[in-house]
């Protein structure tokens, strides 16, 4: 692709009033408004980012079914496990962004990680196959005795899982960040339109996430997990393929600055830390604390220290700097709201695990003849997505725009605050909701069959998918809105992967929870909160708990969020 060390001014260049600025397309040459960009290059983009959300939930979403199963782990090793690889996950695009925005683009990017993802995929399915191979010959030959899994198929399985990890760790910032740059900013229309870019991005992936545990988790569970992993292969097979054939339609954002993003901005905290006086160190940061979402550079005096340049340095050096320290300033403000978004993070990565397992023990039959997968419960909060996010774009925001005058309606800060508060009401009904089941078992003389099915509906979890599902509708669309908008322009991608490690960080804070809690409630005389029987594990005590920890979030999100100021500088 012709598209790295051309710019604006050596590219042919079609009439000006049909150009968009600081773009260029496939060929390099200036990007044409009409033939390149916004909807027509954004659905393509979304096609494949709706393959991968298909992939990614055909696997995560009933993961740790796999593993209490096949693998024979137990609840907590298994869940933690779980949260481990999806905080892996998580965290992972920090590092693709860091390679994405420095070295290889997002488009490129997007091409490695695809294939990355149909490497994984396809071991996964080989691994699968390997386990129904060898139990087939282990009962042959053992009477049908149990069967121990050999630990090259564990080695080759967790290999596989993590190689997904890192394709999402390259896919996951470098596609939403790629779409969105499918938008001009600088036109009324354009920028109208990306306001919708998140919602519908979200509402897509909905749809793909839906299709995804509705039939994946069936297959799985009913006819094989080699075909439950093998379909996702050949999806993201033809999405790649699809993305490749749309190439000739998209805008290639290019950078006046063509030094290093990571460089620049990091040589702005290497040169504070080197003159920042160790001894100012407690007060700097107590009055910064206090000072930093006030005004719109965030204060941070500490970073102005960098600024200071030797007797030589050019009035133009001088300006690089300031321009350097003012976009570092703009990452570090972005860090109190992510920090408070923590307890929405831990939450979130409860639905594929534990309430999955919750799902297991109650009666999940439809008709006299048809039972769901438990984890297909989880299409609850992608049909909870796909009905609310028309409702918001087409409803609540035009009517809530003529009040206020924004182009969204309420801002990213109020629409993140409110999907926290519903994550906080998430956690509460999961909570009553559970004291019913267990109270249910003890009812009817179950609590020491942990395989029997309790007389109790699974329809008594819709509600906490629900909530679950209406704070994804306003969390993760406004926090990535968010990340992406408040970056430096040659950030993009780092602003998603930012987004992405909270709900990683979140995940990791989950799975150590559960390990700490398990060896804590754990003992000879007592089950532990998640104990292998659940129904004498104490699944309510936890969620009791989460939702304290988001109470906590809360209040500590309004305080920044009331003092943030957005940056509206041009280079944004």
């Amino acid at each position: 692709m012709a598209v790295t060390g051309n710019d604006i001014s050596e590219a042919e260049t079609p009439l000006l009033n049909d150009i968009v600025r600081s773009c260029i397309d496939f060929k390099g040459r200036a990007a044409n408004r009409s033939k390149t960009g916004c909807w027509k290059s954004a659905s393509v983009i979304i096609s494949i980012e709706v393959a991968e959300r298909f992939a990614y939930y055909g696997i995560s979403s009933n993961l740790i079914s796999y593993l209490t199963g096949p693998l024979g782990q137990s609840t907590a090793t298994a869940a933690a496990n779980v949260n481990a690889w999806y905080g892996t996950a998580m965290i992972l695009p920090v590092l693709g962004a860091f390679f994405a925005d420095s070295y290889l683009g997002r488009y490129r990017m997007i091409i490695v990680a695809s294939l990355l993802y149909i490497s994984g995929l396809g071991f996964l399915s080989l691994s699968a196959a390997y386990h129904s191979f060898n139990s087939s010959e282990c009962k042959t030959y053992a009477k049908n005795s149990p069967c121990s899994t050999p630990q090259l198929e564990i080695i080759v399985f967790f290999f596989s899982l993590y190689l997904v990890a890192f394709a999402q760790g390259g896919h996951k910032p470098c596609v939403q960040a790629f779409g969105a740059d499918q938008f001009d900013e600088e036109d009324p229309t354009e920028r109208k339109a990306k306001c919708s870019f998140f919602n519908w991005w979200n509402f897509s992936l909905g749809v793909g996430i839906l299709v995804a545990l509705s039939v994946l988790n069936y297959i799985q569970e009913n006819m094989s997990w080699e075909l439950g992993f093998g379909i996702p292969c050949i999806v993201m097979c033809f999405a790649l393929t699809g993305f490749l054939l749309g190439s000739t339609t998209y805008r290639f954002r290019i950078n006046s600055d063509k030094r290093n993003p990571f460089v620049r901005i990091g040589r702005v905290f290497v040169k504070a830390a080197v003159n920042w006086q160790v001894s100012s160190v407690a007060i700097s940061i107590e009055e910064e604390a206090r000072n930093v979402l006030h005004h719109e550079d965030g204060d941070f005096k500490f970073l102005d220290k960098a600024l200071i340049t030797n007797n030589g340095s050019s009035e133009k050096d001088i300006c690089t700097i300031g321009d350097d320290i003012h976009d570092a300033k703009a990452i570090l403000r972005l860090v109190p709201i992510g920090s408070a978004c923590l307890g929405f993070a831990i939450v979130y990565s409860q639905a594929s695990t534990l309430f999955t397992k919750q799902g297991v023990t109650l009666d999940r039959y439809i008709s006299s003849n048809i039972q769901i997968p438990a984890a297909s419960l989880q299409c609850l909060i992608s049909l909870t997505i796909i009905v609310s996010i028309p409702i918001y774009d087409r409803i609540l925001v035009p009517f809530v725009r003529a009040i206020t005058k924004k182009p969204a309606g309420i801002s990213m800060l109020q629409r993140i605050g409110i999907g926290i508060i519903f994550s906080f009401f998430c956690m509460v009904t999961a909570a009553l909701v559970e004291r019913k089941r267990l109270a249910t078992a003890i009812k009817y003389g179950l609590v020491d069959m942990p395989k029997a099915t309790i007389p109790m509906s699974v329809w008594w979890l819709a509600p906490q998918y629900i909530l679950f599902g209406i704070g994804d509708v306003f969390v993760t669309v406004g926090l990535p809105e968010l990340f992406y908008d408040q970056v430096p322009k040659e950030l993009k991608s780092i602003g998603i992967a930012l987004y992405l490690s909270i709900l990683g960080i979140g995940s990791f804070l989950s799975s150590f929870l559960i390990s700490i809690i398990e060896k804590a409630t754990s003992g000879h005389d007592h089950d532990s909160w998640f104990s292998n029987n659940l129904n004498r594990a104490h699944l309510d005590y936890f969620y009791w708990l989460l939702a304290g920890i988001n109470a906590v979030s809360i209040a500590f999100y309004v305080y920044f969020a009331k003092s943030y100021v957005y940056n509206r500088r041009g280079n944004f």
